[in-house]
């Protein structure tokens, strides 16, 4: 199967599960698309940021989950689902949203680590899906630039304009308001 190239018909969550496990991939609106393996930048970032996630909620009801870990965003059974991504960082505070193959439904708070390959995807079709199931607070990381931008699920269920974060600001998440990250830490 080659990387991001439509099918003809849509794949569900059940076809999914039948495929090789080395294989990486993610399904949206029913079309695979492989994922790359990140670069040593993309994990360093990730380690942090969940290295720090991990320290906040370590006392709390919430855990965080590193990619490769399937969150079902739809559909009633694996036959109907035709959205599984597998975000870099999904916290999720819900424990009846989590099962033995992943979360099912929208986690509280995802992460994503921009790269060449996947910032369109990441931009567009996977934050329209979040958007559509209810994340509450979505964050996207671009290495390059050094930035964040925060997005937060408004009253209409709508992602207002994004805050940024810039390398010498202090990240302040919306969802969990004292967990605190210096961006200096994150891209250093």
């Amino acid at each position: 199967m080659s990387i991001n190239q439509p099918h003809p018909k849509k794949v569900t969550y059940a076809e999914y599960l039948t495929w090789p496990d080395e294989s990486r991939f993610e399904i949206i609106e029913g079309i695979p698309f492989m994922q790359a393996a990140p670069s040593r930048q993309h994990q360093r970032i990730v380690t942090l940021f969940v290295g720090e996630l991990y320290i906040f909620l370590k006392e709390k009801s919430c855990e965080v989950y590193t990619a490769p870990f399937d969150v079902r965003l739809s559909g009633a059974n694996d036959d109907e689902e035709y959205q599984v991504v597998q975000p870099d960082i999904s916290v999720v505070c819900d424990e009846k949203k989590l099962d033995d193959k992943g979360c099912k439904g929208a986690p509280d708070l995802i992460v994503e680590v921009l790269s060449p390959s996947t910032w369109q995807k990441d931009r567009i079709e996977k934050m329209n899906q979040y958007q559509k199931h209810g994340v509450i607070e979505y964050l996207l990381i671009y290495p390059n630039e050094k930035i964040l931008e925060q997005y937060i699920l408004n009253e209409n269920g709508i992602y207002g304009t994004p805050t940024i974060f810039k390398e010498e600001e202090e990240f302040r998440s919306s969802t969990f308001s004292n967990f605190v990250l210096a961006m200096n830490d994150l891209f250093s």
